[in-house]
């Protein structure tokens, strides 16, 4: 078991953690979330390495304890000359290889006791990792996630979301005591998306997994760690039973706050009174019973109960336009092809109208980023965007749009607004005020740079936004702001994203990758093949079913009807148990 209890920590600029405690036990998934920017990736750090970081409070952790860790920013070493094979297996190797070596040093030697402690140690790691088996138990894995193909395949040559897949395989059959993976899930298609879920869901061991992938926590995970404004908060159970807890919670804070308020109001008026009284009857017995009604009023707001993981800010994105939007055509490609080491893309055509919202689909390495660009660019012959349309790109390599020398507010005005309190206040609606805003770009989290992106393209006024991979490193609850803002934009959208849920949420149809050219799709025939491929077949009607009580519940919440809301609640927890 692992145990933090009362931690704090900060750093000069900022206070992450106040006193949080939580556990970690044998056989326990979890799934750590929180929104951008909390402190996630710095409690890993902390967890990996407490000698480096002075925080306070303890953290019991067994020193022999081995951590495996797969990093959100881990990259393939293009000199590494080692098949998928030989690199997951490297660690077994090694030992096997450390093991020949003193069988064959003991028989030149006489110094035994030390030679025969050394094997023992190795053989003894060899068998904590399974190693009589090792080879058979790569290939499952590789069979599992479906990359039995890329076996004897150079690692160099991996697209970035087949090598994160092999470097999860790689530290899972090391057998750690704790597996640690912050934001595996980043920029992999729904294919290798899928095959992590299976890896995740076949491990033995303990896991503490970062994420904001919807279709995970929803498939994955017998435990939730929320962090969240200075304060943590443990559920066991699942995330998707977590979410109903905390609607739950709401309506039950709603319905006491709307009483307190009723309360407060009735009280008001009776100070008012009691205050006109005794100002022309300056009896001492008023003014004692002035005084006590103004400190039972106290006492009630005092009471009010704070609850920072039910009520979560979103940011406010808007991707306004303050002209109105012609019937055109946008963005035309004709006849577009793209290779490098080999060809991505042959004579691909399409057009985007002027209120489209348009999804690229298609597996890791088939050439969406390099078209999104060239579309960008527009310097392409293939390529032609209607004079009149402004665009605006967010890009997966954030440093496209972004430079991390600048402080954030030196990069807005560098985007053409005028003023540092011009910045101030727009800013604020996307979560950036304070000190923040004075530090450089470089020092912010991938999920802060990514709703920066999402600030500077709603700024611009563009008719055409070219999203890539936009809700990659986004928790949850601005996962659901772009997706609004989406919804309610008058202009057209071209967007690469392997996230289900913004693309069935969001889109009009998709633009699907196949051997090397692109048909169009409706949403309707891009829903059954998804379904068809990856979940039962009454999720999709369960999950649409859960979606409309929701609403319904929020409707309820607005109109402080607490009884329907009640009701519907237990509708609502009959169709989770289906899911």
């Amino acid at each position: 078991m692992i145990k933090v209890e009362n931690l704090s920590f900060s750093f000069p600029q900022k206070e992450l953690y106040k006193n949080i405690s939580f556990t970690l036990e044998e056989g326990q998934h979890c799934a750590f979330i929180g929104t951008s920017g909390s402190g996630k990736s710095t409690l890993i750090e902390i967890l990996m390495d407490p000698e480096r970081h002075l925080f306070e409070g303890t953290l019991e952790i067994d020193p022999d304890y081995r951590i495996g860790y797969v990093s959100q920013f881990s990259k393939v070493d293009p000199t590494t000359e080692m098949t998928v094979f030989e690199y997951i297996g490297e660690e077994f190797i090694r030992l096997q290889d450390q093991i020949t070596a003193i069988y064959a040093e003991m028989e030149t030697t006489s110094d035994m006791d030390s030679l025969l402690e050394r094997v023992q140690e190795a053989l003894d790691a060899l068998d904590a990792m399974g190693g009589d088996d090792y080879e058979s138990t790569i290939l499952k894995q590789l069979n599992l996630a479906n990359l039995m193909k890329l076996k004897d395949v150079s690692v160099s040559s991996l697209s970035g979301g087949e090598f994160k897949l092999v470097q999860v395989m790689k530290e899972m059959l090391n057998s750690p005591e704790l597996m640690i993976m912050d934001e595996p899930d980043v920029f992999l298609d729904f294919e290798n998306l899928n095959a992590l879920k299976k890896l995740i869901n076949s491990h033995k061991g303990m896991l503490l997994v970062v994420t904001h992938n919807r279709y995970l926590l929803n498939h994955c995970f017998n435990k939730i760690i929320h962090l969240e404004n200075m304060e943590l908060q443990e559920f066991d159970g699942r995330y998707i039973e977590y979410n109903f807890s905390l609607l739950q919670t709401k309506i039950e804070l709603q319905e006491i706050a709307v009483a307190e308020a009723e309360e407060i109001e009735r009280y008001d008026g009776v100070i008012e009174n009691l205050r006109a009284i005794a100002t022309i009857n300056s009896e001492a017995s008023r003014g004692r019973a002035l005084k006590a009604r103004v400190k039972f009023q106290e006492r009630l707001e005092a009471r009010r109960i704070k609850a920072p993981f039910v009520d979560i800010k979103q940011p406010n994105i808007r991707f306004d336009l303050n002209h109105k939007v012609e019937d055109s055509i946008a963005v035309k490609v004709n006849n577009y092809s793209i290779s490098f080491d080999e060809l991505l893309l042959q004579d691909v055509s399409f057009e985007i109208k002027s209120t489209d919202k348009v999804a690229v689909i298609g597996p890791n390495g088939t050439g969406k980023t390099t078209l999104l660009r060239d579309i960008f660019k527009n310097h392409h012959d293939s390529i032609n965007i209607n004079d009149s349309v402004k665009v605006a790109y967010l890009s997966q390599l954030q440093g496209e749009t972004l430079k991390d020398t600048n402080t954030i507010l030196h990069d807005f005005i560098d985007a053409g607004f005028e003023t540092y309190d011009e910045i101030r206040a727009y800013l604020v609606n996307y979560g950036f005020e304070g000190e923040i805003l004075d530090q450089k770009i470089e020092s912010l989290s991938g999920g802060e740079k990514n709703i920066l992106q999402l600030a500077k393209a709603a700024a611009s006024q563009a008719d055409l936004l070219l999203l890539d991979e936009p809700t990659s490193h986004l928790d949850i609850y601005t996962q659901i702001a772009l997706e609004k803002a989406i919804e309610e934009y008058q202009g057209a959208i071209l967007m690469i994203s392997h996230d289900f849920y913004s693309v069935v949420n969001g889109m009009d149809y998709v633009l699907i990758i196949e051997n090397k050219t692109i048909r169009k799709m409706s949403m309707r025939k891009f829903r059954q093949m998804i379904y068809a491929s990856h979940f039962n077949k009454d999720y999709l009607e369960n999950e649409q079913k859960k979606k409309a009580v929701e609403m319904q519940i929020e409707l309820a919440l607005k109109d402080t009807d607490f009884e329907r809301a009640k009701g519907l609640v237990d509708e609502l927890e009959g169709i989770i148990k289906r899911l």
